[in-house]
């Protein structure tokens, strides 16, 4: 069983993924002592940038730091009230340049990175006070600063972005094996950051959830869970939809599948009242859960407890990601692997929906157990010679550009995106055509928009963001009815609407005209580079 990465269990001290209690066979290769890993610094930002390789040296448990050479160093020193901890800081470089850091093998823990001001951290006794801005007189509240999680031991390294808390600093993860393959995942589309930020900003009841620096800059988007403790989100944003999710299943059996690898175990749950109840195979009740609140689905604790075993931590694990996603109550055998499917209720985690719509492969750790079905933005190597933080581009660049033009093929026809007569006047409604290899069908990816071989882009008429909003050719202008994801799943999302481009009415046929409609999943909405 996969459990989520790195979670804090609680302010003090950090909790050692399952992964690091992995024992390797005998004959399986084992990464270096030391683990170089390259910081590139691709933000745009004039900031300094200060590095921090905090967390548990696995053999002994202890709590500590690790310098730029990787030697650890175990923290002393704490006190009540906590007292302030060393300064361990690694420099970082400036926009463009890259500095190297360094994961000892046997280590867990983050590697934090601030921009402008160095974090400020706290020992006590028991250990080290992590930074936590969305905690009231928190003293890192004002500083712009994110982290990655990792575990590196003898059976590898796991290494992934996180948005579990919040939405910062955008930013990718590598890693190279001793076979020079490389891994790569956690990008954000060109502008991804500014999509994020505006479409969260936009979606009623969740502006409060980004949190802005008197200087203008904004310093995070909140996770859900996070915002709501601090009243910055209604505590019973989720309620409504939970309560359909679990009463769903008074009149019909959930099944859920929680081991992709063992397809024969399943646990059958039905509700009665508030409570829904599993049983296994042999009709043995294994595990009962009560209806949980929002707060219980934002963290995948409290009423949806995940202990680490083999039964009702995996079937609490699956009930949580439905719950974030949306699935549960319509899709009845859980996990749901169709991305698809995903985030269509209402209400709905707008925070994991967007930051997912964002990133060039359509992974990211929005919530604590997004790798139920591997959509988290996670790298690991059984045997690694190197890794790597990327951080991404704030405004423009980002991952997945296309420099060369490509025609976009739809799934439900084989058929090209097209001008019309090849007129590339403004306001050109564009259709579906066989494809033939001009000018008409050639699109562009760059800075998040698709552009005509005239350099115009595809545009939503007037702005619109409704349903059945026509997708045209206009002059390109900057504004979020010009900004389009082509999605891991294939979808054309538009993220200022959150919605997908349509080949209206399902038409097959040569001059079909496109819409924007709700993302469903199906053919006329599925497209891919030719």
């Amino acid at each position: 069983m996969r459990r989520r990465s790195l979670r804090v269990l609680a302010a003090l001290a950090l909790a050692i993924p399952v992964t690091a209690a992995v024992s390797p066979p005998a004959a399986q290769a084992v990464g270096p002592a030391i683990l170089p890993v390259t910081i590139t610094n691709s933000s745009g930002r004039a900031d300094a940038v200060h590095i921090y390789v905090i967390g548990v040296q696995l053999s002994s448990g202890r709590l500590g730091y690790v310098n730029q050479a990787g030697t650890f160093t175990a923290w002393s020193g704490g006190a009540l009230p906590p007292v302030a901890a060393p300064d361990v800081a690694i420099p970082g470089a400036g926009n463009g340049g890259t500095s190297t850091i360094n994961f000892p093998r046997g280590f867990s823990g983050r590697v934090y990175f601030s921009m402008g001001e160095k974090l400020k951290f706290f020992l006590t006794p028991d250990g080290l006070v992590q930074p936590a801005p969305w905690a009231g007189g928190d003293a890192n509240a004002n500083i712009l600063f994110d982290w990655s999680e990792f575990t590196y031991n003898d059976a590898g390294l796991w290494l992934n972005s996180s948005q579990v808390d919040m939405f910062a600093i955008p930013h990718a993860v590598t890693v190279t094996g001793s076979n020079g393959a490389t891994k790569r995942t956690g990008d954000v589309v060109a502008n991804g950051r500014d999509n994020v930020i505006n479409t969260i900003r936009n979606t009623s009841g969740w502006a409060n959830t980004v949190r802005t620096r008197s200087d203008g800059t904004v310093l995070r988007v909140l996770a859900p869970g996070k915002a709501a403790g601090a009243g910055l989100l209604s505590s019973t944003y989720l309620d409504s939809y939970i309560a359909s999710a679990w009463n769903a299943y008074t009149g019909k059996t959930l099944t859920v599948v929680p081991f992709g690898d063992q397809p024969n175990t399943r646990y059958f749950g039905r509700t009665s009242g508030t409570v829904m109840t599993f049983t296994n195979s042999s009709g043995a009740v294994v595990a009962r859960f009560n209806r949980p609140s929002s707060a219980s689905v934002w963290g995948c604790d409290g009423d949806l407890p995940a202990p680490n075993d083999q039964v009702v931590g995996p079937i609490s694990r699956t009930l949580c990601a439905a719950l974030n996603r949306g699935t549960l109550g319509t899709i009845d055998t859980q996990p749901s692997l169709n991305a698809a499917d995903f985030y269509k209720n209402n209400p709905t985690n707008t925070y994991a929906k967007v930051i997912h719509a964002n990133m060039t492969d359509g992974k990211a750790y929005a919530f604590a157990f997004d790798d139920v079905g591997a959509f988290e933005s996670l790298v690991h190597d059984g045997d690694p010679r190197s890794a790597g933080i990327i951080l991404s581009p704030f405004t423009g660049g980002g991952g997945g550009n296309t420099t060369s033009a490509v025609s976009v093929i739809s799934s439900l026809n084989d058929k090209c995106i097209d001008v019309p007569s090849s007129n590339f006047v403004d306001s050109a409604r564009l259709q579906m055509w066989n494809c033939n290899n001009t000018n008409a069908q050639k699109w562009t990816f760059t800075g998040g928009t698709l552009r005509s071989q005239n350099n115009k882009c595809l545009d939503v008429a007037a702005g619109s963001t409704a349903n059945g909003a026509a997708v045209q050719l206009y002059t390109c202008n900057g504004t979020g009815a010009q900004q389009f994801v082509l999605s891991a799943a294939g979808d054309l999302v538009n993220p200022q609407a959150n919605r997908c481009v349509d080949i209206v009415d399902l038409n097959a046929a040569d001059g079909a005209k496109l819409q924007l409609w709700d993302c469903a999943g199906s053919s006329n909405q599925r497209w891919r580079k030719g």
